[in-house]
């Protein structure tokens, strides 16, 4: 729609200025007493107005990449260097994907690696690029009526808190968090059931705080934990370290030959940006009140690591 008016706009200014170079009889002068100079100024004005054009990005991702502050943080950069506006959308790591494969996003940032190799594989997207990681640990209250503070299996943990009936908050929201926790009720061989398992359907913020308000147990990813923890968090990280909770981070482009709305070439150089040294860089200085919540993983980053 701007490139649009901004057409109309330069064919108006040229109408008038014809108009202009009309004789008081109405008769417009000789074409070889015209100076084409002005056109070829007001093209240019044009073109250079044109290539200034703001893009957008859509950017569909988990709610812990936006509620841990981390893409306030990194963003403006890739913004300023390619005159984009890139609109972020929220959400579960199910929703993201599912964003991607109707092609209303461009790129997708989640954390839920068996559902992103599914995503490439249907052809919704045309690779995986590792980015970064983090963990999740499961919080509860400090005097813990579970039992299950200093635990390094998470499956135990949770056969803990069902056996004991204590109030456990779940994201319930097919993020990749609540695939995290379904794998490890999974692994524990329990179907969790009853008034003391709450599904929220809500964002990671939103669980914190509800589990926070009933003295309850949930599980988190650290990153998202800590930022809340930061302004008003009474709930500890009771279980942590076990294998199971290992939390990776890919992005992928949105396919173009399945959606050829997205802007694919931008897309890529997203993906380029966000696994460079420099931003990788970054994502592994963002820290709150001094503690790390990301760590960078990218191909290039390793590379460059190994490289020393």
């Amino acid at each position: 729609m701007k490139r649009l008016l901004l057409l109309l706009a330069v064919c108006l200014m040229v109408v008038l200025a014809a108009c202009a170079e009309e004789s008081d009889d109405g008769t417009t002068p000789p074409q070889a007493d015209a100076d084409p100079t002005p056109t070829r100024e007001v093209a240019n004005v044009g073109a250079q107005a044109a290539s200034a054009e703001t893009q957008e990005l859509v950017l569909a991702t988990t709610t812990s990449t936006d509620d841990s502050g981390l893409l306030d943080a990194i963003l403006p950069d890739f913004e300023a260097q390619f005159n984009t506006d890139v609109s972020v959308v929220a959400v579960g790591t199910g929703q993201a994907l599912e964003l991607g494969a109707n092609g209303d996003a461009d790129v997708v940032l989640v954390h839920a690696r068996a559902r992103e190799d599914a995503f490439v594989e249907a052809g919704s997207g045309t690779a995986r690029f590792d980015v970064m990681f983090n963990d999740f640990v499961i919080i509860g209250p400090a005097d813990d009526p579970a039992g299950i503070s200093g635990m390094n299996d998470a499956a135990a943990a949770f056969t803990a808190l069902a056996e004991n009936e204590a109030i456990f908050v779940s994201r319930g929201d097919d993020s990749g968090t609540h695939t995290k926790e379904l794998a490890i009720w999974e692994a524990a061989g329990i179907d969790p059931d009853g008034n003391w398992y709450q599904e929220a359907g809500q964002g990671m913020g939103a669980v914190l705080t509800i589990a926070d308000e009933q003295r309850g147990y949930t599980l988190t990813d650290r990153g998202t934990y800590i930022a809340r923890s930061a302004v008003r968090l009474e709930l500890d990280v009771l279980v942590e370290g076990d294998p199971i909770l290992a939390n990776p981070y890919g992005v992928i482009p949105v396919n173009p030959e399945q959606h050829d709305n997205v802007n694919f070439e931008l897309a890529m150089q997203f993906v380029d940006w966000l696994t460079s040294v420099e931003t990788q860089r970054m994502i592994g200085e963002f820290t709150v009140e001094g503690q790390q919540l990301f760590f960078p993983d990218s191909t290039q980053w390793r590379e460059a690591e190994d490289q020393g």
